[in-house]
């Protein structure tokens, strides 16, 4: 049975005002997304924005000796392109799909229109939507460089499994150990020891490409203060967004 896409799958999209999703609608364009697909290079003029609805992108750095590492992710929660939104028509990071899925894509111009607009009761609503978002990427870029730099293997994998986990409609996730070391920036003998010792604790389980995750809870127990940190600030610049659907309810 083929899923039937809709933009309101993206939650951003989901959030617009009405009279904002009838001018919008006729122009999104539903892509398919392949795992590995370079959505844009560093330095590429931004031609489109993109909305994922099942796909998820991955916002990475590489260095000059081919190194990278991730610095965000963006899934059915956010928007890819938000150069656009500060005045630059160019991103310093790659773009890059690590779970294939569908996204709407936007033109650069019918954005930009949309994002400038002036008049009426309800005149730059998605112009605040987009800065909200932007607000709480940034925390996310951040979090993710003090993890890197202070947390364990074990604890970056368990914020990645985590939040990448809040953005899918299952338990089980379509990626392999060396991707996963790549998005860390870790050697993927490290990837392979903390992946043993969580399916040893019974948390995940795991099978060449696949990883399904057996106890979430087990898995926030041990993972660093950054995951809470990112989704905590998700559900408070964006309510309207439905953030509550996508990332999990936190916790008292």
């Amino acid at each position: 049975m083929v899923a039937i896409m809709t933009p309101d799958q993206n939650l951003l999209l989901n959030a617009l005002p009405a009279k904002i999703t009838e001018r919008i609608s006729p122009h999104l364009e539903l892509i398919s997304m392949k795992l590995g697909e370079v959505v844009y290079e560093s330095g590429d003029p931004l031609q489109h924005v993109y909305f994922p609805a099942t796909a998820i992108i991955s916002l990475h750095c590489i260095t000059e000796n081919g190194a990278s590492i991730e610095i965000a992710g963006v899934g059915k929660e956010g928007v890819v392109g938000i150069a656009l939104f500060m005045g630059g028509n160019t991103m310093p990071s790659m773009a890059t799909v690590h779970t294939a899925g569908f996204a709407y894509r936007l033109k650069r111009q019918l954005m930009m229109e949309e994002f400038n607009r002036a008049g009426g009761r309800r005149s730059g609503a998605l112009q605040k939507l987009m800065l909200l978002y932007i607000q709480a990427l940034m925390t996310q870029i951040a979090q993710a460089a003090v993890c890197n730099r202070h947390h364990s293997i074990e604890q970056q994998l368990c914020r990645w499994l985590l939040l990448t986990l809040d953005r899918l409609p299952s338990q089980e996730l379509i990626v392999t150990q060396e991707l996963i070391a790549n998005i860390l920036g870790v050697r993927r003998e490290g990837i392979t020891e903390a992946a043993g010792r969580l399916q040893g604790a019974g948390l995940i389980s795991y099978r060449r490409g696949h990883i399904t995750v057996l106890d979430r809870s087990g898995l926030e127990t041990l993972a660093c203060e950054c995951y809470q940190v990112v989704k905590k600030e998700f559900h408070r610049l964006l309510p309207q967004a439905g953030a509550i659907l996508a990332f999990q309810k936190i916790k008292p």
